[in-house]
């Protein structure tokens, strides 16, 4: 999708309802013209950075074998890792999503990208011997990352009405899978003309550098907070003028516990956010060990030789990056699709979506898994069908959160979804895989093709987990469009 399309489609958004502040043009053309450049330097800056952040994190992926060599980590040490950066990423998720309910937004994102370059940098300087601050590392990226990915979201929202917004949710989160492939991709580049993992973590921050710019240049320094009755939502799409919502401009303000509380009411909340914490604990430990388990399969199978140099170049990464980039691209546009006309028709539509797509995806993953053993070009395939139905769930569950949400409350409930998504998914799910490798192999003596069964039977409980994830979407349709009316009335 290419910018001048994302900006086309842009010109033609109107925030019905929003009063226009005393500072903006008064002319027609002028109006127009501001919208158009906030519009597109939003877009421009936010699908930059997010894929940025989404690259990181997965880059250890791309380079997970030359780390543990380098480290020398068992399969359940390495899965720590991920577990580090994403629980202190959660941790603070509520934490900045507080602030996003009550700060200037754009002035948090700025020093979240400047902490997260900063220690993305120094982290490239980690000898062996001090594999515990590479583990601490990882903790603070988490942090900085935090601070973009809980405040974004709504400034998208605030941006656009209904029908606009689930375009734009859709771009935003095509860069979560090209923010995953391209981080194998770039890790495993790197460490293939540089000889030196190292190196992957020292291009990164030169791109947060730029993305810090942008955020400079193109995000105005205050985005207007619409109101509750300037995002009210009917069941078919339109927006409510305020006239229509009494009492809606004098909501009072409520306390972070009161929209905590308010929350765990909302069982359409609750059960998305159940959900998406499968997806999180199926995407985690894929995300981490596909890469490592196909090479093992490889080696057990005969097709490549076990890799003893310090630098160990296996095409497995940069094949499944590509995969991951096609497939996530290919599955946000069409459950994104998919979710506009289909609500068209039936207002369960989202949940209904996205539980068919769990399904889908925890079978394509379980044949994967198992013919991994026997043919290696067949394991490739049914990995892209099943990261392709995973990424049709992306655009579509922020949606479900923002018109089930009253506004007020939505970053707070994206941090807390945050929270519990990680909590419960992929701040978990590498190092449950890894530890359940490491006690099967310890049922017998070492061998690579033993090494190999290990993580094979260690992924199945990441189809059960998809299993139960496509329940509780089933489950969030029960209550979606009551939830969805009760909101409107805020």
């Amino acid at each position: 999708m290419t910018y001048s399309y994302s900006c086309s489609l842009f010109l033609n958004f109107k925030s019905a309802g929003e009063a226009e502040p005393a500072s903006f043009p008064r002319q027609k053309h002028d109006l127009h013209a501001w919208k158009m450049k906030t519009i597109c330097g939003l877009y421009l800056f936010h699908s930059c950075h997010h894929c940025l952040c989404i690259s990181l994190e997965w880059n250890i992926s791309g380079i997970l074998l030359d780390i543990q060599k380098y480290f020398d980590l068992s399969d359940g040490a390495a899965g720590l890792l991920q577990t580090v950066f994403i629980l202190c990423y959660m941790l603070a998720a509520p934490f900045f999503g507080y602030l996003g309910d009550r700060y200037n937004r754009k002035a948090i994102i700025g020093a979240g990208i400047f902490f997260w370059s900063a220690v993305t940098l120094g982290t490239s300087f980690i000898s062996e011997s001090y594999y515990w601050i590479f583990f601490l590392s990882r903790g603070l990226v988490g942090i900085g990352t935090a601070s973009y990915s809980t405040v974004a979201p709504t400034i998208i929202a605030d941006r656009f009405d209904e029908g606009k917004r689930t375009t734009m949710l859709s771009v935003f989160y095509i860069c979560i899978p090209m923010g995953s492939g391209l981080g194998y991709v770039l890790a495993s580049s790197m460490t293939h003309v540089t000889g030196d993992w190292h190196w992957a973590f020292r291009v990164t921050p030169c791109m947060g550098g730029l993305a810090l710019v942008l955020l400079i240049l193109l995000v105005p320094h205050r985005i207007q907070r619409r109101t509750e009755a300037h995002r009210a939502l009917s069941i078919h799409g339109s927006i409510r003028v305020a006239a229509e919502k009494p009492g809606a401009q004098g909501a009072a303000k409520t306390s972070w516990c009161q929209d905590v509380i308010s929350l765990g009411k909302n069982w359409s909340f609750v059960w998305s956010s159940l959900g998406l914490t499968a997806m999180a604990f199926v995407t985690g430990a894929l995300g981490l060990w596909v890469p490592m388990f196909l090479y093992r399969a490889q080696v057990a199978l005969g097709t490549v030789q076990q890799c003893l140099e310090k630098s160990c170049n296996s095409s497995n990464s940069l094949i499944f990056g590509g995969i991951t980039i096609g497939t996530g691209i290919l599955g946000v546009i069409a459950g994104a699709e998919a979710a506009r006309r289909l609500r068209k028709t039936n207002n369960r539509a989202d949940p209904l979506i996205c539980a068919t797509s769990m399904f889908a995806s925890s079978l394509c993953l379980y044949i994967a898994i198992m013919v991994a053993q026997k043919n290696i070009l067949s394991t490739f395939i049914f990995i892209a069908f099943g990261e392709l139905f995973l990424s049709v769930n992306w655009a579509v569950v922020t949606d479900i959160l923002l018109y089930v949400v009253t506004p007020r409350r939505q970053s707070t409930a994206i941090a807390l979804q945050i929270l519990v998504s990680h909590l419960l998914g992929d701040a978990g799910s590498p190092y449950l895989v890894g530890m359940i490798s490491n006690a099967i192999q310890a049922k017998k003596d070492q061998s690579f093709h033993w090494s190999f069964c290990s993580l094979q039977y260690s992924f199945i409980i990441c189809v059960f987990v998809g299993v139960f994830g496509g329940v509780f979407f089933l489950l969030t349709s029960f209550y979606i469009e009551e939830d969805r009316k009760e909101a409107e009335q805020f």
